[in-house]
């Protein structure tokens, strides 16, 4: 019971992090966080978000730095409309030179909704597929990132 509550804690942290204008880094220190609390629940949310088995979740994950890293290699994929393992390719290769330098480079232009998104940190991971209730999201490219 104790795990629970901290763990919905968490998610009420996470979102009023980001919504609170904290930016990219602090949105991927609460998602880390979080992460470690339930990494099963975690890769579970990330497949329900974006419409992929749980297996390949677990695959990028074990190829990236932290967790929130394969948060942003499904965000990007979803807004490039690019496959994971392209976007996991891409990160591997500049991992070093930030998510600005990886966003741009599969192809979310700077100055786009998106890409400000990104760097705001007006991210969230909430475990429904996009589309889902509550979700606010758009279908287009350009409309994808939560607000």
């Amino acid at each position: 019971m104790k795990r629970f509550v901290f763990a919905v804690c968490m998610v009420g942290m996470l979102c009023a992090t980001a919504f609170a204008g904290g930016g990219l880094d602090v949105f991927l220190g609460d998602l880390n966080a979080q992460a470690r609390v339930d990494l099963p629940g975690f890769s579970a949310r990330i497949g329900a978000q974006f419409g992929v088995p749980v297996p390949q979740v677990q695959v990028v994950l074990g190829a990236v730095a932290a967790p929130a890293d394969a948060f942003l290699v499904f965000q990007l994929g979803h807004w490039s409309h690019r496959p994971p393992e392209e976007v996991l390719g891409v990160y591997k290769a500049n991992r070093g030179k930030g998510w600005g330098v990886i966003a741009k480079s599969v192809g979310i232009k700077p100055g786009s909704s998106e890409f400000h998104a990104l760097k705001r940190g007006n991210l969230a991971l909430q475990g429904a597929p996009y589309g889902g209730p509550g979700q606010g999201h758009g279908k287009g490219k350009g409309k994808g990132h939560n607000k």
